[in-house]
């Protein structure tokens, strides 16, 4: 760091900067001179992906799909204290999961990496020494001590706190003198009186005097790293960044920013600022919830295009909002004019519903549908295990009988193991005096059922057993058809409630229903 910052506060020259930038909002859907679209995710890896970072990526991703761009995920990872272990593997992992992975990362690689900003220090300790050069950054020999105190001041005057600009003015010979005594400062950046106006692609025309209402914000800290300010800016020109799509949080910092781009000498990209992702109250997500990761949703067993349909369908940039959309037509009806400055607000109880239409979606793909039952027969064993008195359930047929049955009545894959379904894949322990407490007449009705099932000729489809369940009973003096139906599923599934007894039979098949029709009569 030393040896950067000598070479930081050596004098020399740079390219004059730019006036002030001018953003066109129909400019966004046509790149300048026919350049490339090139938009980027730049999560920090303190935390693990969560759904409103899933937005923002989902967005840019979306767009660069549009515009048959590239799409590049950047880890923001300059703030070394916070990272968290895994984070950085998981955000990667996670986009590939909810299939929009990144054309560059840190995974894929790219002619624009590294991808990660702690690699990428030399890039900002130039555009740092370029800054100084020009007169337009400056070192700040203010100790954490007096920084402090500055903030506790201004909170106990009721105003915002803010650096008081004190090293801004220091002569050479005192910057001299200040870095025998403090060799490592920070560096600032001067802000100018009057920040450029620009044209947000979302919010339209803005401008922030940032400098009426902060101090000079830090640029490069003294431990070598870049803030956030100074970070994107770098990072953005020299990844050739066409457009920006970012939090509506950043919407404030755009103007400093463009005050760096502009003594830099650089070309800034169009800048478009998404509303908030909220819960449906209006209330902030929390991260510390940990049902708000997508790890949370993928252990869960909720599908990626659900999540990316229901974080789309509570917001805006569609010309309308409608339930089931594919990835594919994501892209196609994306329309970034259409993104208004209103937050979103997500409902998560209506997730499940959202997850039943995309399931169904999957189980009408017969290539799909393999694949479910690949993943429900490595759920079963999962659940079951060694409960499991007939290794036939896991025969694919089987498997794909039962998901084909229950499609539209169950929300997740995983629905089909839980308690519920637990008579698909495992015998119920059920005794005659169970269902002699139901009806008197088990014998007759046992024996009814099973000469059914056996009789020759008949498809014992589940419409043709509704019927024929329905005779059986009339023949039956003094027992309803309810308790009939009760009596067969408590037999099927020792439960008294669950899916028709004719879907019960089909599922199950005929040899099984009447070996456990008959387990029941000789208990």
């Amino acid at each position: 760091m030393a040896a950067v910052l000598k070479r930081v506060l050596r004098p020399g020259t740079f390219p004059a900067a730019l006036g002030h930038p001018v953003g066109r909002r129909e400019a966004c859907l046509s790149t300048d001179a026919g350049a490339a679209v090139r938009v980027r995710f730049a999560p920090s890896p303190t935390g693990f992906l969560h759904l409103g970072g899933l937005r923002t990526a989902l967005y840019n991703y979306i767009f660069a799909r549009k515009h048959r761009g590239s799409f590049i995920l950047r880890l923001e990872d300059t703030d070394q204290m916070r990272l968290v272990p895994g984070a950085a593997e998981n955000i990667e992992d996670m986009l590939e999961w909810a299939g929009i992975p990144p054309d560059e990362s840190p995974r894929q690689g790219g002619p624009a990496g590294p991808y990660q900003q702690s690699q990428r220090l030399e890039l900002y300790a130039q555009a740092t020494e370029a800054l100084v050069n020009t007169g337009a950054a400056y070192p700040c020999f203010c100790s954490p001590e007096r920084l402090e105190l500055l903030k506790r001041e201004a909170l106990r005057n009721h105003q915002t706190p803010r650096y008081d600009n004190r090293c801004r003015n220091l002569t050479q010979k005192q910057v001299a003198q200040k870095l025998a005594e403090v060799p490592k400062p920070a560096i600032r950046f001067r802000l100018e009186e009057e920040a450029p106006a620009f044209q947000d692609l979302v919010y339209g025309w803005k401008q922030h005097e940032v400098a009426s209402v902060e101090g000079d914000p830090v640029i490069l800290k003294s431990d070598g790293f870049p803030t956030y300010h100074l970070a994107c800016v770098v990072d953005d020109h020299h990844m050739g960044i066409s457009h920006v799509l970012r939090g509506s949080e950043w919407l404030s910092s755009t103007s400093k920013h463009l005050l760096l781009y502009q003594a830099l000498g650089w070309q800034p990209p169009h800048f478009a600022h998404l509303p908030l992702l909220l819960n449906r109250d209006g209330s902030k997500l929390s991260k510390r919830q940990g049902d708000v990761f997508l790890e949370h949703f993928a252990t869960a067993g909720f599908l990626p295009d659900a999540l990316l349909d229901i974080i789309t369908n509570c917001g805006s940039g569609f010309a309308e909002n409608q339930m089931g959309r594919t990835l594919p037509e994501l892209v196609t009806q994306f329309d970034l004019t259409q993104i208004t400055c209103h937050s979103a607000l997500l409902d998560l109880e209506k997730l499940p519903e959202f997850n039943r239409v995309h399931l169904r979606r999957l189980v009408s793909s017969e290539a799909q549908r393999r694949q479910l039952v690949g993943k429900l027969q490595a759920l079963v064993e999962e659940v079951f295990g060694s409960q499991l008195q007939d290794r036939a359930v896991l025969d694919p047929a089987y498997m794909e009988r039962i998901i084909l049955l229950r499609q539209g009545h169950i929300c997740r894959l995983q629905d089909l193991v839980s308690p519920a379904y637990s008579y698909l894949w495992t015998r119920p322990a059920v005794g005659r005096a169970q269902l002699g407490t139901i009806s008197e007449k088990v014998d007759e009705i046992a024996k009814r059922v099973i000469g059914l099932l056996e009789r020759p000729g008949v498809s014992l489809t589940q419409d043709v057993l509704n019927g024929e369940l329905k005779k059986l009973s009339e023949g039956l003096e003094g027992t309803k058809y309810s308790n009939v139906m009760r009596l067969l599923r408590v037999a099927l599934s020792g439960q008294p409630q669950g899916p028709p007894v004719a879907e019960m039979i089909v599922s199950l098949g005929p040899k099984e229903v009447r070996e456990r029709i008959q387990k029941v009569l000789s208990s």
